[in-house]
């Protein structure tokens, strides 16, 4: 790979941003420079006109053309904000997105604190939704499932980094880890894009693992073995919460109201878009 070469005359800070706009978003341009300083972006707005290094004019102008050519910012920088905290991620996780803090929202208003509740997070990937149920109830005991090993070394080095010890991690897919164990609520965001679909060519989709972003035809295939398995690992009166495509509210309320599932809703986002729908475990109708 050939080292990339300093922008000429880019030697302030402003003026290595201003060489960057047009090539890559202001905003990403400034997270970028912030992690070629070692420094948060908050430090920049207040040191525009201090002058740059040659060794930081290569490091910005190459984490540049990575991001040029599509790279994500969070895995160029190798962290991602979400909830109270920032989050390590790598390539083997899905980068968090705003909209999933809705979901943990939604869990927490039925997690009552000071309780010593049973929680779940299915496909937990860098741990971003155990992780905050773990750190607001500090109570519960958080157990957080996923199949690829990569993505629950990274979710366990984020729970270290946050001094949070009460999550546990289990290799394996969805429920499989959980045999004979009932939670109080059970909460995941699995991947629920249609293979086809043409966005998982597009934007930073097409560098996060699909594993985490695709699932089946109708994208379906990963809610409905949830759905189905989730019944025999809740405690009686126990939510069911999950997050899902714009376009999927309908289906995933029907699969929730066939397996047995009782107040079955879906929740919007910020955007008005249906984002999560979660059911109560009624043994008495399922």
């Amino acid at each position: 790979m050939e080292t990339p070469t300093p922008m000429p005359g880019a030697r302030r800070l402003d003026a290595l941003l201003l060489a960057a706009r047009g090539r890559i978003d202001a905003v990403d341009a400034e997270f970028l420079l912030a992690h070629a300083l070692g420094k948060p972006r908050s430090w920049l707005f207040a040191h525009r006109d201090e002058l740059a290094s040659d060794d930081t004019v290569a490091a910005f102008e190459a984490l540049v053309q990575r991001r040029g050519a599509g790279e994500p910012v969070a895995y160029l920088t190798g962290q991602r904000g979400f909830w109270r905290f920032d989050l390590a991620v790598t390539p083997a996780t899905l980068i968090p997105r705003p909209e999933t803090e809705l979901l943990v929202e939604l869990a927490l208003s039925r997690l009552p604190p000071g309780r010593a509740l049973r929680v779940a997070d299915l496909g937990t990937g860098s741990g971003a939704i155990a992780l905050a149920l773990a750190l607001e109830r500090p109570r519960a005991q958080v157990v957080a499932t996923d199949a690829s090993a990569p993505a629950l070394a990274v979710a366990r080095a984020n729970a270290q980094a946050l001094r949070l010890a009460n999550v546990d991690f289990r290799e394996g897919d969805w429920l499989a880890p959980l045999a004979g164990e009932r939670f109080d609520l059970i909460a995941s965001n699995p991947p629920y894009i249609a293979v086809e679909d043409p966005h998982l060519g597009e934007g930073d989709l097409r560098f996060e693992p699909a594993s985490a972003l695709s699932s089946g035809v109708d994208g379906l295939d990963a809610i409905r073995a949830i759905v189905a398995a989730a019944p025999r690992h809740l405690e009686p009166g126990g939510w069911l919460l999950l997050e899902h495509g714009w376009d999927q509210g309908a289906a995933v309320r029907e699969l929730l109201t066939d397996v047995g599932f009782a107040e079955v809703a879906t929740e919007r986002d910020l955007e008005d878009r249906d984002r999560v729908s979660l059911g109560r475990w009624s043994p008495a109708l399922g």
